[in-house]
């Protein structure tokens, strides 16, 4: 019996991306940073934030050399602790661009700490950056996006979905976002807006050192993680991109609330592998 298909869409995973805008967020390193170069190879102008303008400027050659057009790409300095600062995102990017399409809330920020330790200065600023300014980008770009029926692919982690010591706010917000995908999922679904998450592992990136890890103790958790991974290894940045991209455009056109591990069966493991 032959099966019906609605689905007249472009063979090459993301290639439904070409010629839309996407807002990548905390793009100058690590998964934004790789999610913004595939995008690029992929045809799509790009919205691109970052703290480190150099850092993002070199993004910005790179998505050059991948086939964009230096005016298919903009750079916004942007530190997503202020509330102005992702206004300015939203607003920066309409002004060039006139429509939103896809919004990847990547930025994010891990401070290591326990119920012992733990701040309400740091709680406030983690949760600021990972659960506060998604919502509010996704907040004012909404009605754009309801306009082109565009996407939402939202940066979480393993930690949104098992608990781990040592790292207690962090935890939570990213629970809180994988919460606030599955909610505002259901609210712009008739909208025709999806909006989904993906859970890395443990993907080799800046963003514990940029937390306060230091490089001999970072170097020992690499090492260490390849214990509590069922794959036996930690991942890469492209792992994630690849998945980010199916999310964003229309190859995953009935899919919605999602959150999707991509972490080797780290959200598996009861105890570490026993060498």
């Amino acid at each position: 019996m032959a099966t019906q298909s609605q689905s007249s869409e472009p063979a090459t995973l993301g290639a439904s991306l070409k010629g839309k805008v996407a807002v990548i967020t905390g793009a100058s390193s690590g998964i934004g940073a790789e999610t913004a170069r595939y995008f690029a190879s992929l045809g799509c102008r790009l919205a691109l934030t970052g703290r480190n303008m150099d850092a993002l400027q070199a993004v910005v050659d790179e998505c050059v050399s991948r086939g964009l057009a230096r005016d298919q790409v903009l750079m916004i300095q942007a530190d997503f602790e202020s509330e102005a600062d992702v206004k300015k995102t939203a607003d920066q990017t309409l002004e060039k661009f006139q429509q939103v399409d896809v919004l990847v809330n990547n930025a994010g920020v891990v401070i290591p700490d326990s119920l012992e330790s733990t701040t309400l200065e740091n709680y406030d600023r983690t949760f600021a950056v990972n659960v506060r300014a998604p919502l509010q980008l996704i907040h004012l770009l909404a009605p754009h996006l309801i306009k082109t029926k565009g996407t939402v692919v939202n940066v979480s982690s393993v930690n949104g979905v098992r608990a781990f010591a040592g790292v207690l706010t962090y935890c939570m917000s990213k629970s809180a976002l994988d919460h606030m995908t599955r909610c505002v999922a259901e609210e712009l679904a008739p909208h025709g807006v999806r909006v989904n998450s993906v859970n890395p592992g443990v993907i080799k990136t800046q963003i514990h050192k940029r937390g306060g890890m230091s490089d001999e103790r970072y170097e020992k958790f690499m090492e260490h993680s390849k214990t509590t991974h069922a794959m036996r290894r930690t991942g890469f940045v492209d792992e994630v991109t690849r998945t980010i991209a199916f999310l964003a455009s229309s190859d995953s056109s009935f899919t919605t609330g999602e959150t999707i591990t991509i972490d080797g069966g780290r959200h598996l493991m009861l105890t570490p592998v026993q060498s």
